[in-house]
């Protein structure tokens, strides 16, 4: 897919590369230039009218992500304070793409759109892109090449339409937002997501073919753990996101695996066919590994990759956690999909950027009685373990109140109404 980079600025500016940081922080089996959208550092880029360069930045790219400041007003200078991605796209981006979900039943594409992105990356290089990772690389002819990434051309096409209406927003950043936001519109967990990731800007950066996990290795377990281990990701990771295949369908023609067609594939939604994992492959819960469990059906696919879940010793104690626990499932495979999300990218502030507007509610201020008084001194320590000590001496303790003596209460009561009495009669 072609990058269009216009430019018809002349300007001239000073940049210093944004520092690279090494990140800490999967994906379905096979089934450092500039970017054209103003992906430099917030601190140095300055503008001035004394030379000319003609701009890789477009005037659609600059009001897109990058803010302007005047500043040195004095020298004509002008600084732009630039981020990967505008947050207000961003959420703009995540409404269309909500409603995309609800057309066309994408989830599962989009699902791994975001995944097999981010999961080229290797922890063992340091220098951005060659790590690899979740950098956007994906989008160009060269990777949509790879085996692994058969039929996400279409992937492609969905979402190009919200990429062309938000130009403030990166691609790296798109396939991610569009990634989450399908787990969570198909009844997932919320994911804690933040943005800001750099795209890589031509194809001579995409990653060499061979870094994501096949279906059907020689020896399943192994083949997971020396693919997710290279990307820093454990056991616990690897199963967690496993059961993102909860979602979706295999199609034999892409992938070599699945059947062709099954009773609940046959109708769709959406194009028909392919085999499932599970029975309701639109839904996100923890049926994948309940179903695997109880091998229930000869309809649902199971992968040599998906068995290793039950069949590997470390790998048992999650899955086996997983078919019982869905709210377990749900909270492991929240924090593993943001670390996926995560890797390799270089982050543009580099602290990322939230678009989560759900504020924590405040904690409530203790009541103090004192704090509302009437203006009376408290009482002293001393005075409170006397009074405490005459209590106790009555038979009261903080934990234990008085009882109540019933008999002198009837004959406080008697002797008032006889005083009364008189009183009266006087």
């Amino acid at each position: 897919m072609a990058e269009r980079i216009a430019s018809s600025n002349s300007v001239n500016y000073t940049y210093r590369a944004p520092a690279v940081t090494r990140s800490t922080s999967l994906l379905l089996p096979r089934s450092s230039s500039l970017s054209p959208k103003c992906h430099l550092s917030s601190r140095s880029v300055h503008l001035s009218a004394s030379r000319s360069f003609v701009s890789p930045l477009s005037n659609r790219s600059l009001t897109g992500a990058c803010k302007l400041s005047q500043q040195r007003r004095a020298t004509g200078s002008t600084t732009v304070i630039c981020a990967a991605s505008d947050p207000v796209q961003l959420k703009g981006a995540k409404e269309d793409i909500k409603e995309l979900l609800k057309s066309t039943y994408c989830h599962p594409i989009l699902v791994r759109l975001g995944w097999h992105d981010a999961g080229t990356y290797d922890k063992n290089i340091e220098e951005w892109p060659q790590r690899g990772g979740a950098n956007g690389s994906l989008r160009f002819e060269a990777e949509l090449k790879h085996g692994a990434n058969a039929g996400l051309i279409n992937a492609l096409k969905l979402i190009q339409p919200i990429k062309d209406k938000y130009p403030g927003v990166t691609y790296a950043d798109l396939f991610q937002l569009a990634s989450a936001t399908a787990i969570e519109e198909a009844g997932g967990p919320k994911i804690p997501m933040k943005y800001g990731r750099v795209d890589v800007t031509g194809p001579e950066q995409c990653p060499p073919e061979g870094k994501l996990p096949d279906a059907g290795p020689p020896s399943p377990a192994q083949h997971l753990r020396d693919v997710f281990y290279r990307m820093g990701l454990d056991d616990k990771d690897i199963v967690a996101l496993s059961g993102a295949h909860t979602l979706g369908r295999s199609r034999p023609e892409r992938s070599g695996w699945g059947k062709p067609e099954t009773k609940y594939t046959k109708d769709g939604p959406g194009a028909p066919g392919g085999q499932s994992w599970t029975a309701q492959w639109l839904k996100f819960d923890n049926s994948y590994f309940r179903d695997i469990k109880e091998k229930r059906d000869e309809d649902l696919l199971v992968l040599p990759t998906d068995a290793a879940l039950f069949d590997d010793p470390s790998f048992k104690v999650y899955a086996e956690k997983y078919a019982e626990n869905q709210e377990a499932f749900f909270k492991d495979y929240a924090e593993a999909h943001a670390k996926l999300s995560n890797l390799g990218a270089l982050f543009d502030p580099p602290e990322g950027i939230s678009i989560d507007d759900e504020a924590k509610a405040p904690t409530p201020e203790p009541f103090v009685a004192a704090k509302y008084s009437s203006g009376e001194k408290d009482l002293s320590n001393t005075m409170k373990q006397k009074l405490r000590a005459e209590y106790e001496a009555i038979g009261g303790s903080p934990n234990k109140p008085l009882k109540s003596n019933y008999f002198l209460n009837i004959i406080i009561v008697i002797a008032g109404l006889a005083i009364l009495t008189s009183l009266l009669g006087s």
